[in-house]
């Protein structure tokens, strides 16, 4: 049976590899959320498809499957790109939660936006990391990486190959555990100064006790935490770049994990 003079081994071949494909490319951080159109996905997956078919093409199965099976091998190739993309996203959790803890500790915790990556309500100041994460991700290249390692997931692991069995779901868990860490790196140069203005405001209050500390205290933990933010900068972005160089070998790390 063929199709527009194209044999159905490589019809479902080439729709394996478009699964995969879209499943990785929606979660890369620059094409989540709803501020890029879903036919803009689908078209730019499609058309990543078409580009990357003839290389990866060794590696899918060339024997023609039933439709049961081949709708198992689809879910088996969304899920594996998912897994792969959220390695990504761990990062960006992190990132997110330690502009939480921040906004928090400048009294930013009702100044909440809506947020077009997640659909979700999210800090002033989570949304702020999530902007300058992003930025770093691109400046850096990280989303060309994706491109590659969509090829390299097919090399090591080709279509109807997933294994649970091996430390994937283990090594997912340390890598959640890890995102906390990375948040509170993230948040101590602010959290340690802006602790230490409230122990100082604190001993004033006791010493002057008609200071209104409150009043006070709003505006300059802001202006403290902003100018902290600007002085850390470069310590941030170092942090970011050596979370996404170790991006790849975690990505690497999954794939091997789960053959």
């Amino acid at each position: 049976m063929d199709l527009l003079f194209v044999p159905l081994p490589q019809i479902q071949s080439f729709f394996l590899c478009f699964a995969r494909i879209m499943a990785l490319l929606a979660a890369i951080p620059a094409f989540t959320g709803n501020q890029i159109a879903g036919r803009i996905k689908i078209g730019l997956a499609m058309i990543t498809a078409l580009l990357l078919f003839p290389v990866m093409a060794p590696y899918t199965p060339q024997a023609p499957f039933s439709m049961a099976w081949f709708g198992v091998l689809l879910v088996n190739e969304v899920l594996i790109g998912t897994l792969l993309g959220l390695v990504t996203q761990m990062v960006f959790a992190a990132v997110s939660f330690g502009g939480t803890v921040i906004g928090y500790q400048m009294g930013f915790a009702a100044a909440n936006i809506f947020d077009p990556q997640t659909s979700q309500q999210l800090s002033l100041m989570s949304q702020l990391a999530n902007i300058l994460a992003m930025l770093v991700f691109l400046s850096l290249d990280m989303h060309h990486f994706f491109f590659r390692a969509i090829i390299e997931s097919f090399a090591l692991l080709p279509p109807g190959l997933l294994d649970f069995s091996h430390g994937a779901v283990e090594h997912l868990m340390q890598q959640a555990s890890s995102m906390f860490v990375l948040g509170v790196k993230f948040s101590a140069p602010v959290l340690a100064l802006l602790l230490l203005t409230s122990m100082v405001l604190g001993i004033l209050a006791r010493v002057f006790p008609q200071l209104h500390v409150f009043m006070l205290a709003f505006p300059l933990n802001i202006g403290i935490a902003f100018v902290v933010i600007s002085l850390t900068f470069s310590a941030t972005f170092f942090i970011l770049r050596r979370e996404f160089d170790t991006m790849g070998e975690n990505i690497l790390t999954i794939m091997h994990l789960l053959k």
